[in-house]
């Protein structure tokens, strides 16, 4: 078997890596990932890194849990910032561990430009964006040629007045939109972007746990989507895709294998 830890670097004492991990999937880990994991003395993770991911940190390294989770009390962000310097001046090996890619709505830019800063050494680890593997798992991809060539990722997070978010210019681009962490907002942004011009009958994928045992799936047209939220038939933590290759599923499902989490979520 070949010894993976010759494809990734030595984990420097005082150094910081912030590391995708994935969709939540052991399998889809990067090799740097899984050695930095190997290698860590503490590793600083979010809320949605499940345990089968955790159990391949090395023995005696210490994990730190710093989740953010919407409506739930959460780790400042610049308490994390501040406790991955102090951990890098102690001299620890320190890995970041963050769902998904750090660089795609995981705050990776700011605790980078906090680490810099500081004159804290780090590498940047990215991962399998989970709003592009939710549907890639089960046979919808983000673009064909027959659909679109472009997309849109964006979060839901935001409180839907927000004036950094203008749904109805989404809803007029006219490609497909892909939310992350939307469910909480999902009911009043379907509303906006049918205002903003898309069809109630707009086919959308709902992904709810991507790779994980506790995966779930939901389809159904944009104007179904704020009763299903509002009856609590969405879950969080969920990938929304929303526009024509929604509906590409259909067309593969049924010779689609479908894999689930191998070890514990």
């Amino acid at each position: 078997m070949t010894d993976l830890s010759r494809l990734s670097p030595a984990f420097s004492p005082g150094t910081v890596w912030l590391v995708g991990a994935g969709p939540g999937d052991p399998g889809l880990l990067t090799v740097h990932a899984l050695n930095a994991l190997a290698q860590a003395d503490v590793v600083v993770h979010d809320a949605l890194i499940g345990e089968g991911i955790l159990a391949l940190a090395r023995e005696g390294a210490v994990l730190e849990y710093a989740g953010k989770r919407g409506g739930k009390p959460s780790a400042r962000q610049d308490a994390i910032c501040e406790r991955l310097i102090a951990l890098a001046r102690a001299g620890k090996r320190v890995l970041r561990l963050k769902g998904g890619d750090p660089f795609v709505f995981g705050r990776g830019g700011e605790e980078a430009l906090a680490l810099a800063q500081a004159g804290i050494a780090f590498r940047i680890v990215p991962g399998v964006s989970s709003g592009l593997a939710a549907l890639a798992q089960h046979g919808v991809p983000a673009t064909t040629r027959d659909t679109n060539h472009a997309v849109i990722l964006a979060t839901g997070h935001l409180a839907t007045d927000d004036e950094s978010v203008d749904w109805g210019a989404l809803a007029r681009a006219g490609v497909p939109i892909v939310l992350y962490m939307a469910v909480a907002n999902l009911g009043p942004i379907a509303d906006a972007l049918i205002r903003g011009g898309l069809s109630p009958k707009t086919p959308t994928l709902v992904v709810h746990g991507a790779t994980t045992a506790r995966e779930t799936l939901l389809e159904a047209p944009l104007a179904d989507l704020p009763a299903l939220a509002a009856n609590g038939a969405v879950a969080s933590p969920a990938i929304v895709a929303i526009g024509a290759i929604a509906a590409f599923r259909q067309a593969i499902a049924s010779h689609l294998e479908g894999f689930r989490e191998a070890v514990g979520s």
